[in-house]
């Protein structure tokens, strides 16, 4: 039996190597990993660490960035799209001449795949490079044998993500100097003038105007117990990450989620379009409709919807169609439930999901462009609204001492 030399890294983070005897390289790399160590590389012991065998040493695994991620996908995908396998195309991106952290990902990549191990799980085995959804929906696209549709899909997501942080990020510089400007205001206000205006409105004899007297017992209690506001802020920050951490805590969350206004339509309309769009790519590549609904729910992130697919999955295993599963779950829209129907009705449910997945996509960009259209206006609103009040307090409560002084 053949020695095998190899390189691992354990979950400790600390570099192992050693001889481990197997009759091929994939038992050999399943022994280590059954170590719970994480291959780095494996090499017939006694060779040479030139040629062939030099060539599948890679380098440590990085953490990618979401445009590492997103070029990685793009560039993965159309070099399938080519006609490429998948190992040549790791190794394109693995001789990339620039200096990436893309080139080690793929070299570690490449050489568990050569190695006998799924593509779905060299992902998981970089660490943090990618995420769960992105691994599970890969090895959707592996058992449907639609891996370049499925990355397609991927990028095509992860450039909409993009796009939507760029937009919100920028939607959002221009409130957020107003928003800053607002509270240095409201901290000059609360922690200067107002104690000295408080003074010199004691010494009138009149009474302050209620929304004066709130305003003054607010900046009062902070100046005296601002550590007893840090320490609850903190202590509600530290249950609800406490309380998220629980099952029934997550999955109330998620829940909660997809019910809070504007956001919460958006996470409804993204989960809408991508169920349909992965069931087309799935159903369309031969893989039967159960299955399919069995590999989304194993790549969907929210907890709640996780469930509800869980029970679709109970459902169309019991004999009934997708539409009339869908029909009993108040969750799914009608208009979703409709295209479906059509869609059995006529033989083509791929094609109806496909038809359903752009629907639910323009959808979204249009929810987009609504929500970053209103975030300048609100957040503009909420501060005027703020400092309103408290320049109103003020104003007030001066007034009515000078008018008493009148008198």
């Amino acid at each position: 039996m053949p020695s095998f030399q190899f390189k691992a890294t354990s979950a400790s983070g600390g570099i192992e190597a050693g001889l481990i005897d197997a009759r091929s390289k994939a038992e050999a790399y399943n022994a280590i990993v059954a170590r719970k160590l994480r291959p780095v590389s494996i090499s017939v012991a006694g060779e040479s660490a030139t040629g062939e065998k030099s060539e599948r040493k890679a380098g440590p695994v990085r953490h990618l960035s979401s445009a590492d991620v997103l070029l990685f996908t793009e560039e993965l995908s159309e070099l399938l799209e080519s006609g490429l396998q998948l190992e040549p195309a790791l190794k394109v991106i693995e001789s990339r001449k620039e200096r990436s952290p893309l080139k080690a990902v793929a070299a570690t990549l490449r050489q568990q795949v050569r190695d006998g191990v799924s593509f779905s799980n060299a992902l998981r085995s970089c660490g943090n490079c990618f995420s769960d959804l992105f691994c599970s929906m890969v090895a959707a696209g592996e058992t449907a044998g639609a891996l370049p549709s499925i990355l397609r899909r991927q990028a095509e997501y992860f450039v909409i993500m993009t796009d939507l942080r760029k937009r919100i990020t920028m939607a959002l510089v221009y409130p957020s100097i107003v928003f800053a400007a607002g509270i240095l205001l409201l901290v000059i206000f609360m922690t200067f003038l107002l104690p000295q205006l408080t003074v010199l409105l004691s010494k009138t004899g009149q009474q302050l105007p209620l929304m004066t007297r709130l305003l003054v017992g607010t900046s009062d209690f902070f100046a005296s117990y601002w550590w007893a506001v840090i320490i609850l802020v903190g202590g509600i920050v530290a249950g609800f990450i406490a309380w998220h951490r629980t099952p029934e805590g997550r999955m109330t969350w998620d829940r909660v989620k997809l019910r809070i206004p504007l956001v919460g339509p958006i996470l409804t309309t993204q989960f809408l379009a991508e169920f349909s769009q992965t069931l087309s790519t799935l159903v369309s590549n031969g893989v039967i409709l159960l299955n399919s609904i069995a590999l989304l729910q194993r790549a969907t992130a929210n907890v709640y919807l996780k469930e509800l697919l869980g029970k679709l999955v109970e459902r169309v295993g019991e004999g009934s169609s997708l539409s009339s599963s869908l029909r009993n779950m108040p969750f799914f829209p009608p208009v979703i439930i409709d295209i479906m129907t059509v869609g059995e009705q006529t033989g083509d449910l791929a094609g109806a999901l496909q038809r359903s997945a752009k629907r639910y996509d323009r959808e979204f960009s249009n929810q987009i462009d609504r929500v970053t259209a209103l975030i300048q206006p609100i957040t503009i609103l909420v501060v005027a609204l703020f400092v309103g009040v408290v320049a109103y307090s003020m104003i007030t409560g001066i007034l009515t001492s000078v008018s008493g002084l009148r008198r």
